[in-house]
Parts: C-alpha cells; structure tokens; sequence
C-alpha cells in the first residue's frame, strides 16, 4: 500500500478481530523520519517496536514509588490524621 525506507516508521496498533476470525482491523502511523516517530509516539510503542530499550525498575523499587504515591500531602494530610487519631480512641 505504501512504499517506506525505513520500516520501523510504521507503527500499528490498536488492533481488534473480527467475530468468526479472518479479519482484524486497527491503526496505523506512517512517519516521514525515525526521529519524527521517537518525538511523537508514547514510549511504549517506541519499546514495543525496539526503538528504545525498556529500563527494567526492581520489585522493591516499584513498591517504594506505589507507596509513595498513596501518601497524602498537603491540607488533607492534617485531617487523615486527626482522622487516625480518632479511630485509635
């Protein structure tokens, strides 16, 4: 259907099957450069087409960021605690 130099700015995704099988459909992006493709695309596709390598974060490292996350900070902070302390009496 097109003609590209370099395959790796073609990126397809979001593909479904069709009931009864044969048929999928789904999108696809063509990109005029490799670097066109690294500034637009998530990073996702980019490792899933092998353009980036995927940084591999330990178990504990992944662990530590949720936890993180899950802690309240500002105004909300002072009353989960006077909530805590509530629930303690």
């Amino acid at each position: 259907m097109y003609k590209v130099k370099d395959a790796n700015t073609v990126f397809l995704y979001g593909f479904r099957t069709q009931f009864g099988g044969g048929k999928s459909s789904g999108f696809g992006l063509v990109y005029d450069t490799v670097n066109d493709a690294k500034r637009f695309e998530p990073k996702y596709r980019l490792i899933r087409q092998g353009l980036v390598e995927k940084v591999e974060t330990s178990r504990k490292q992944i662990k530590e960021a949720k936890n993180r996350g899950k802690k309240i900070r500002g105004v909300g902070r002072r009353i989960a605690r006077h909530k805590a302390a509530k629930a303690n009496k």
